[in-house]
């Protein structure tokens, strides 16, 4: 299964609002978890089975918890039985077909 999930604090008194510190230590967690992911500046997806992307996801929750009085957690699941690799997979797919939109156009 492949999750995306973006989760912070608030409530950490900081005037400029900033979460930086709290997302590191999220993303140290999901670093060390050895499974594929993919950080950017809005989520963060993992690749592996139920048990261990929603234990990384747990733990990465855990980390953020220090930072502030709340945490907030967004969570998204693509379940998808038998599939391996999808983190490049999904988006190998999307290029090759953006490509033959691409070729198409320049055809007519």
């Amino acid at each position: 299964m492949l999750i995306a999930f973006s989760v912070a604090p608030s409530g950490t008194g900081r005037a400029d609002g900033s979460v930086h510190d709290a997302v590191a230590a999220a993303v140290a967690v999901v670093r060390a978890s050895g499974l594929p992911h993919r950080t950017t500046s809005m989520f963060t997806e993992v690749e592996g089975e139920w048990d261990e992307v929603m234990d990384v996801v747990r733990r990465a929750t855990d980390a953020v918890m220090p930072f502030g009085s709340r945490v907030s957690l967004v969570l998204k699941a693509d379940i998808r039985p038998g599939y391996v690799g999808e983190l490049d997979a999904k988006l190998d797919r999307l290029e090759a077909a953006l490509k033959r939109d691409a070729d198409s156009l320049r055809e007519q």
